[in-house]
């Protein structure tokens, strides 16, 4: 009963959260195409230098205590825990704005050389005063695994921020177009959070519950910490030794690539992390929940990724214009670094949910020291080419770090993901190859990307269609097992 009950909870997860992932990456897309006509790639740059500076803030405003709360049992926790962590999140919040204004802003002004920091960095910075209070709301509706109130909220923000920031762009705000896209996001959900979880706070707080949560949030920190100078050290440097025109046109880049795949993974993540949480001593069920999970990530992004490396050029010029076109050839290399990405998507969350936030942090420390030397003389060499290069460098290593720990924990070798993933390996192969001769024989571009979706989904269905098929119907047996229990009953 209880397994029947958590795969009804995982597919309506997974369900409610793509409801969620297009609506927010379609509308977002649009608006990405929409801003990018109205804007320049200098504008995109300087709030991805203030982002550079806000990320950095965000890692230790959290203090892992979300994760903390979401991988511990329901029955370990207690009402002291849930207040405990709010409270603590909100003071701490509000000293660290107090440091982004007085201090990050000034010192990301001084450090890229560009003044207008000083007032985009503290009003970027409102989202980290939010941040605690959506916080506990978000944890207590991901452990009930209830996805389709977490997707509605997301979407409503999301909507709501993107049609205020295509009206002030329109207007001619410029920059602050973006900048209030990112803020109005976190205050509109806000009041919706307190709705849809119906969880009031009270000013309690626990010195053993701090103890107990901020013990596990604290590797958490540190791997988020090791993250953010992952994905920000190239952010950084571009944006220190090229322009903020540079940066905004590999930001640009990332967007349409490897962003994409994190919110892909961050979405399955979202619902498979309480999962993991539950099974972690289960490890047949880990080995068989993480297979599907690399499957449904390659499934989806590797045809998006060979659309950018095949027919990405014609696409960023008759939409973008020519001001993008410096994005191109990165996109492509960025494209290829996803790809290889896929081979091991969503390892990282499996390592949290089996309670080893500490292997999951020293995974991240040995990509570190091996990629900051790698993305520094990748830019200083090449610029952004040499960045996105370097990046996909840092994936091959991702590959092998997380391929041996995988083996360790529980015992999935890269062999194992290649047979996974093969029917997934040959249907892009062979799309690709067709696609790229129905371009160069002239075929417009949009018609090129129709027949390398059919192709593309034709393989697949022709591969795995009939695993598809039984997994469906094998959900709706248990729904039915399940209908016909709870009548009985």
């Amino acid at each position: 009963m209880e397994s029947l009950s958590l795969n009804k909870k995982i597919f309506s997860g997974i369900l409610w959260s793509s409801i969620q992932l297009v609506i927010n990456k379609v509308f977002a897309f649009a608006i990405k195409i929409l801003l990018a006509k109205l804007l320049f790639p200098e504008q995109f740059g300087l709030v991805g230098m203030a982002t550079v500076f806000i990320s950095l803030v965000q890692v230790f405003n959290d203090l892992g205590i979300g994760s903390a709360l979401i991988q511990k049992k329901e029955e370990t926790l207690n009402e002291k825990h849930y207040y405990t962590a709010f409270c603590t999140g909100v003071i701490w919040s509000v000293i660290v704005y107090v440091l982004i204004y007085f201090a990050v802003a000034p010192l990301a002004a001084i450090f890229f050389n560009e003044p207008m920091l000083r007032q985009i960095i503290p009003v970027l910075g409102l989202g980290i005063l939010s941040g605690p209070i959506n916080l506990i709301h978000k944890v207590r509706l991901t452990k009930l695994m209830n996805f389709k109130k977490l997707a509605y909220i997301d979407n409503v923000s999301t909507i709501f921020s993107g049609v205020l920031a295509l009206t002030l762009a329109y207007f001619g705000a410029g920059v602050w177009a973006l900048v209030f896209n990112s803020v109005a996001s976190f205050l509109v959900a806000m009041p919706l959070y307190f709705r849809a979880s119906s969880w009031i706070p009270k000013l309690i707080w626990d010195k053993a519950a701090f103890k107990e949560i901020f013990g596990f949030g604290l590797f958490t920190t540190g791997t988020n910490f090791m993250n953010f100078l992952l994905l920000n050290i190239d952010y950084l440097l571009i944006g220190k030794l090229l322009s903020a025109a540079a940066l905004g046109k590999y930001t640009f880049a990332f967007v349409l690539t490897d962003t994409f795949r994190n919110q892909l993974t961050t979405m399955i993540n979202k619902v498979m992390y309480p999962v993991y949480s539950q099974k972690q001593f289960d490890l047949m069920a880990l080995r068989r929940y993480y297979h599907k999970v690399v499957i449904l990530n390659g499934a989806f992004v590797y045809p998006i990724m060979i659309f950018f490396i095949v027919l990405g050029e014609p696409f960023i010029l008759s939409f973008f214009g020519q001001k993008w076109a410096g994005a191109v050839l990165p996109m492509k290399i960025l494209a290829l670094s996803v790809m290889i990405n896929m081979l091991v998507s969503s390892h990282a969350i499996l390592i949290r949910g089996l309670g080893q936030p500490e292997t999951e942090m020293r995974m991240q420390l040995i990509k570190l020291v091996l990629y900051v030397p790698t993305i520094s003389l990748g830019i200083y060499w090449y610029g952004m080419v040499g960045a996105a290069w370097a990046y996909v460098i840092n994936k091959v290593l991702e590959v092998v770090i997380a391929q041996f720990y995988l083996k360790r924990l529980i015992n999935i070798t890269l062999l194992d993901l290649l047979r996974t993933i093969k029917p997934i390996l040959i249907a892009s192969a062979a799309s690709y190859c067709i696609t790229i001769l129905l371009f160069k024989s002239g075929l417009h571009y949009l018609l090129c990307a129709i027949a390398l979706g059919a192709i593309y989904s034709g393989l697949i269905w022709l591969f795995m269609g009939e695993k598809l098929t039984s997994q469906f119907r094998g959900f709706r047996s248990n729904q039915e097992k399940k209908t016909a229990v709870s009548s009985f009953k």
